[in-house]
């Protein structure tokens, strides 16, 4: 059984070598280096906790004496703090690491509740059609006139009217979550509701309903694996998208609280640093944000053109 069980790996590997994407991507140099800043970004900040020097959330750890410390190759810098500290004592290094694990928890998971939502609405539209597809399409291009982060902006004052102060703090990452996977759903939901549309009135999809397939069977089993292709580079790209969404937010007070800062929050508070000589408190995590956002989006458009027959 094992040696089946490798043989059918080395199989899948072999075929994989020999793709066309993965030759796409080999002869790409820039898509190479994007994809090595991207794993190195997101495997730091998710293993923070073991990775980082320093534990920027223990406070008995935190000293203010540090606070201010500028980086390592400039004059007064000590050397426990490679990237200096902010205000109040944190490692930059380590702050940044843990920030951007925030920022991409938030990030994966507001993307994957806006696609699991937007292919449901758009495979419910594109099968069903009649008033529920009028309905969830005009819903869509309402929501198309406003821009995503007054949507993320609404939903997260909502909840904050609807909560108190504590329970919104506790709260505040899942209201992220919520907020921008709402403002994201509806490229998905439209993608997936024209490829349903062309994909309906195929043969194996009136051969299945000849059997008695139920429509959810049909829907989920038949017509959902062929109408993915696209939604890899539309969830790659939003990605990005919902980064710099949740870290607008924090930058304006409305993101995540101080106490599990994100990438936006260190920004914004480095930024009452930035013309006082203080300059790395807000340099280094803008950085680091436009760094991320730059590699994630240079792999979402390489996965757009390999995806892409024409344009092989």
């Amino acid at each position: 059984m094992s040696i089946t069980t490798t043989a059918r790996a080395l199989d899948l590997l072999q075929r994989a070598v020999n793709s066309d994407i993965y030759h796409s991507f080999r002869s790409s140099k820039m898509v190479m280096v994007a994809a090595v800043v991207s794993a190195v970004m997101i495997i730091g900040a998710t293993f923070s906790p073991i990775l980082a020097p320093h534990n920027t959330l223990d406070l008995a750890s935190i000293s203010l004496i540090d606070s201010l410390t500028p980086p390592v190759w400039m004059e007064d810098g000590d050397s426990r703090f490679l990237l200096g500290t902010d205000d109040q004592g944190r490692d930059m290094l380590s702050a940044i690491m843990h920030g951007a694990r925030v920022s991409l928890f938030v990030g994966f998971a507001s993307v994957l509740f806006a696609m699991v939502l937007g292919v449901s609405l758009g495979l419910i539209s594109g099968y069903a059609g009649g008033f529920l597809d009028s309905f969830i399409m005009r819903a869509a291009e309402i929501q198309l006139s406003f821009p995503a982060i007054l949507i993320a902006l609404l939903i997260d004052g909502i909840f904050r009217g609807a909560l108190d102060a504590k329970t919104h703090d506790e709260l505040a990452v899942y209201v992220m979550i919520l907020a921008i996977g709402l403002s994201f759903w509806v490229q998905y939901a439209r993608t997936v509701r024209s490829s349903t549309l062309v994909e309906k009135g195929k043969e194996y999809v009136e051969a299945a309903r000849v059997t008695g397939l139920p429509p959810f069977l049909i829907v989920f089993r038949h017509i959902l694996p062929n109408v993915t292709g696209p939604l890899l580079v539309i969830a790659t790209i939003n990605l990005a998208l919902a980064i710099i969404t949740e870290a607008t937010l924090s930058f304006l007070g409305v993101g995540v609280p101080p106490t599990e800062p994100s990438l936006g929050t260190l920004i914004r508070i480095g930024n009452d640093f930035l013309f006082s000589g203080e300059w790395w408190i807000t340099i280094f995590p803008g950085v680091a944000l436009a760094v991320l956002v730059l590699a994630v989006n240079l792999l979402g458009d390489w996965l757009r053109d390999a995806l892409n027959p024409k344009l092989r």
